[in-house]
């Protein structure tokens, strides 16, 4: 097919779709190639985009780039954030107040359990997977059948791909699936992280706000065999200066998107799913400021979990709002009638998926009386006791016959995974007071939650006040010593019977209750996912891949220019300034808002040797989510241009349908006027 007719085609496909101009968080197996050089004027080849994908890191729930031959990684503050405090400490130490700055390598401090990926490979096995399905199969065992079938797929791939990891993806909700090889890098060491005021000027006041003026950047560096690593790909600075409407990638993680989930799934989301979420978070940030006001030094303790539930929280009220749009909202039901029209008029279409929407809304209906339980019913932010949990576990499913084990039990390999943690060293807390005076508050709120016979609450609390249980917990529990986990691990049944440890206790207790309520959550989410997967093949009979599947934390490409915002009935400019920087510190001053918007001391002292024209923050039109934080955002040539760290707040409904009106993500790192290669840092 010539290229003309393949982007006719493309065209009329993505028309057919509904997709927008630039909509889309695309799998690097299948890019709008066409519409993008139809609109653009360029398109990347195979070169570009295996160079890209090289250069790309995986954050774990996050992202990040090589930006220097040596390994040195840039991701964003925010991303990096937990790290930092991790190696961080009181006084001269507080790196998150203070910042870092490495100025030799020796200085470099590796972050103990830091790990980042790069993907190497991927693998199409659907075809594989799906013949693993039998005539006359039902829901449950077809379910079971593909599991079964990737996992050995992946297992198999990982014991021929030496040194490397093997995760099994799923995309269009069932409708592929894939195998991912990345290459782990496990040590990495902090190398530079400005301070707390200017990485998140503004405070959350200015969060998943435009314009914005926060360096919201740290820089990390991966070393193998004790010297810096030799990526085989990391992105040069950009050689020439950023523009309006000038074409941008973005190369990322999403986080998790739900635009193709059925309607019924979204208005469970509305109705349940977020009420419930918020509620959880919202208690956490009232405990977490309660503690942090006790002096300054709780609140240097708890101001990164602050900062993070409240970005969380955040965002999980844009998405509720998205889904609280009467608009919008009938705009998706329209979309879902319309696709269920076309399955109608298919007698094949209609006999394998023409029920599913039904299965899935009346799985849903099963579902929602255990939403509650399901956010309740846990460890409390006990690490002892999930612990404790984990090691009656293992021990309780060791002591049974494969076949009856629960799932992530079954095998040998899972089963000397699970050992193999627990009888590693654990790193014992650095402030008991912070985690009794946390778990003594999600006791309170179990408490205030659960009827008094609640079989969990019974279980947990024993008629026994929230302190009284935390301070038994955490003061008597021997959890963090290897010694007694390794003993009980050899001791089996009978010694895990014999313990007394109360963490050990009290998840005997609590045990059988998790699992027979994750028994019932899991039986609706086959009834689920399975239909879910038949919808997803239905759509791929209808529209084909002319659709982008729902992002699920794996490697994708956005594209769009940069561009401004509109806002206030005017429109909001594409760049931030270091001048617009130091103007909205002097408009608001140093005490407003306990300082959210106050210049650190080392910014107003060398002000005078700054050139305040130059660009700080930008924004451009793409299609991003949660998991994009600390995504590279590359030009044409693919040249680091700057570094996602959030999107606008209009674009939260994103996680559920695309608003190109308003869809905007926001980018960090200054560039210059005069651009150079950036030298690696020391």
């Amino acid at each position: 097919m010539s290229f003309s007719r393949a982007a006719s085609v493309l065209t009329a496909l993505l028309a057919l779709s509904g997709l927008h101009a630039d909509e889309g968080m695309w799998t690097f197996d299948n890019l709008p190639l066409a519409k993008i050089q139809a609109k653009y004027g360029f398109a990347p080849d195979a070169k570009w985009l295996e160079h890209v994908r090289l250069a790309s890191l995986n954050f774990g729930g996050a992202s990040g780039s090589f930006i220097s031959k040596d390994g040195l990684v840039v991701t964003n503050h925010h991303v990096g954030r937990g790290w930092v405090q991790s190696v961080s400490g009181p006084g001269a130490k507080d790196y998150i107040k203070l910042g870092f700055l490495a100025k030799t390598r020796a200085e470099e401090i590796k972050i103990p359990g830091l790990v980042i990926r790069t993907l190497m490979a991927m693998e199409n096995v659907s075809d594989k997977v799906q013949a693993a399905v039998k005539p006359g199969m039902d829901a449950k065992a077809a379910t079971e059948a593909r599991q079964l079938a990737f996992e050995a797929l992946r297992t198999d791939l990982e014991k021929r791909s030496t040194g490397l990891e093997v995760r099994a993806v799923t995309l269009y909700q069932g409708g592929e699936y894939w195998l991912y090889t990345s290459k782990a890098h496990k040590d990495v060491r902090l190398v530079m992280a400005p301070e707390m005021q200017a990485a998140m000027f503004g405070g959350d006041f200015d969060n998943f706000t435009y314009p914005r003026h926060s360096l919201d950047m740290t820089f990390f560096r991966v070393y193998e065999n004790d010297k810096p690593y030799q990526p085989l790909h990391h992105l040069a600075w950009a050689s020439s200066p950023l523009n309006a409407g000038d074409l941008t990638f973005v190369v990322g993680h999403p986080g998790r998107t739900q635009r193709q989930e059925t309607f019924a799934q979204m208005k469970y989301q509305r109705d349940v799913g977020f009420p419930v979420r918020i509620a959880t978070s919202e208690a956490r940030k009232k405990a977490l400021y309660e503690y942090g006001k006790q002096s300054a030094e709780h609140e240097r303790q708890v101001r990164t979990a602050i900062t993070n539930v409240e970005n969380g929280l955040k965002a999980t009220y844009g998405y509720w709002a998205g889904l609280k749009d009467a608009e919008a909202f009938a705009e998706l039901e329209r979309k879902e009638q319309e696709l269920r029209a076309k399955v109608a008029k298919d007698s094949k279409l209609q006999a394998e998926a023409g029920q599913s929407w039904a299965k899935i809304e009346e799985a849903l209906k099963q579902q929602k009386p255990l939403a509650k339980d399901a956010s309740l019913l846990n460890t409390r932010g006990s690490v002892q006791l999930m612990r404790a949990l984990s090691l009656v576990r293992l021990i309780e499913e060791s002591a049974k016959p494969a076949a009856q084990r629960m799932k992530g039990y079954q095998k040998d390999e899972d089963l000397a995974k699970a050992k193999a943690s627990l009888e590693r060293p654990v790193r014992v807390s650095e402030n008991p007071a912070m985690d009794t005076f946390l778990l003594v508050r999600n006791l309170e709120e179990l408490k205030a939650e659960l009827a008094p016979e609640h079989p969990f609450r019974k279980a947990l609390l024993d008629g026994k006040e929230p302190a009284e249980v935390a301070k038994s917990l955490l003061e008597g529990t021997k959890m963090a010593d290897p010694a007694l986990v390794k003993q009980l691990i050899e001791g089996g049944v009978s010694a895990l019977a014999a313990c007394s440890d109360p963490a050990v206790v009290a998840a005997r207790k609590i045990s059988p209750l998790l699992v027979a309520l994750n028994a019932k959550l899991e039986a609706i989410q086959v009834v689920i996912s399975e239909h879910a997967g038949r919808i997803a093949k239905a759509r791929f009979a209808v529209y084909g891949k002319s659709l982008y599947p729902d992002a699920t934390g794996t490697l994708r490409l956005s594209f769009g220019p940069v561009a401004g915002v509109p806002g206030l009935g005017t429109q909001i400019q594409p760049f931030t300034t270091f001048h617009g920087l130091f103007d909205r510190a002097l408009g608001w001053g140093p005490t407003v808002e306990n300082g959210a918007w106050a210049m650190g001391p080392r910014w107003n002292e060398r002000k005078a040797t700054l050139n305040l024209e130059t660009p700080f923050n930008f924004s451009h039109k793409v299609d991003i989510i949660g998991g994009n934080s600390g995504s590279p955002v590359v030009n044409t040539k693919a040249e680091f241009v700057g570094v996602i760290f959030d999107g606008n707040i209009t674009m939260l409904p994103g996680n559920f349908y695309y608003d190109e009106k308003v869809n905007r993500g926001g980018r960090s790192i200054p560039r210059r006027r005069n651009p150079r290669q950036v030298k690696d840092l020391p």
